[in-house]
């Protein structure tokens, strides 16, 4: 397998309100929220980012599906640079995030329509494609009915539709199953190993372990914005769960730091 997407050295600082500096009961005015982050992701698999809250997960896949700029650094998608080509990257990538809010009036059959529009997916394929994934998920039943009366859970399957209108070749994902009932986090799961059956590249970011290791193929430990590590499940446990090798490294990381 050949490496699609290449993150080089990215760095992303922010600065903290007054309010947030009392609220964390810091003087820091600066946070270093990625710090010099580097890693592949390959052709036909799932990368896992696996770290606590704080430890930028989410800031690193934001930079990466180019919704923000990294400081310095750069990642390239299929040798496209999310820095100075952002545009060529969208069209390779979908991101789907439990804070992707879709609008109330809508239904998920105008969603779906809009968003291939936006990708300019050919009419025929996009209701071949609709026809597939709306069937798969149980959209279909729900195709007419407002976002606002759908569930919680239905909510995150045309979040995930629509994500994926222009069938990417990377898909990268926020916490894929927070949220979810134990039926739609096994639906969401098993389409995304048949994403990488089909030679697609997921990312998923997660602080659940059992999900890495449902998963993940590779995983990068993220711990205050650095990767501490980065290989296979294998390597990484090395006979162990992956909850005692975290906590593990997390320990020697946290003395590394002091």
């Amino acid at each position: 397998m050949s490496d699609i997407l290449e993150v080089r050295d990215l760095t992303k600082t922010f600065r903290l309100s007054a309010k947030q500096q009392k609220l964390e009961r810091t003087k820091q005015k600066l946070r270093v929220a990625v710090n010099g982050l580097s890693f592949t992701a390959r052709e036909g698999e799932i990368f896992g980012l696996l770290g606590p809250n704080g430890a930028g997960k989410t800031t690193t896949l934001r930079m990466l599906a180019t919704l923000i700029r990294p400081d310095s650094g750069d990642t390239f998608v299929d040798g496209k640079s999310i820095v100075r080509e952002p545009d060529q990257v969208r069209r390779r990538i979908g991101f789907l995030t439990s804070e992707l809010k879709l609008e109330d009036c809508f239904t998920p059959n105008y969603l779906y329509d809009f968003f291939s529009e936006l990708h300019q997916v050919d009419r025929a394929v996009r209701i071949a494609r609709k026809e597939d994934i709306f069937t798969r998920f149980g959209i279909d039943r729900f195709a007419e009915v407002k976002v606002a009366d759908l569930s919680t859970g239905m909510k995150q399957k045309v979040s995930l539709a629509v994500s994926l209108v222009h069938d990417p070749e990377i898909i990268i994902f926020d916490e894929p199953t927070n949220g979810l009932d134990v039926l739609t986090a096994r639906v969401v799961t098993d389409f995304l190993e048949e994403l990488r059956d089909r030679g697609r590249t997921v990312i998923v970011s997660t602080h659940i372990f059992s999900l890495v290791e449902k998963l993940c193929d590779r995983v990068g430990i993220l711990i205050d914005g650095r990767m501490v590590q980065c290989d296979t499940l294998a390597n990484i446990t090395r006979g162990e769960s992956l909850e005692d090798r975290f906590f593990a490294i997390y320990k020697e990381t946290a003395g590394e730091m002091e």
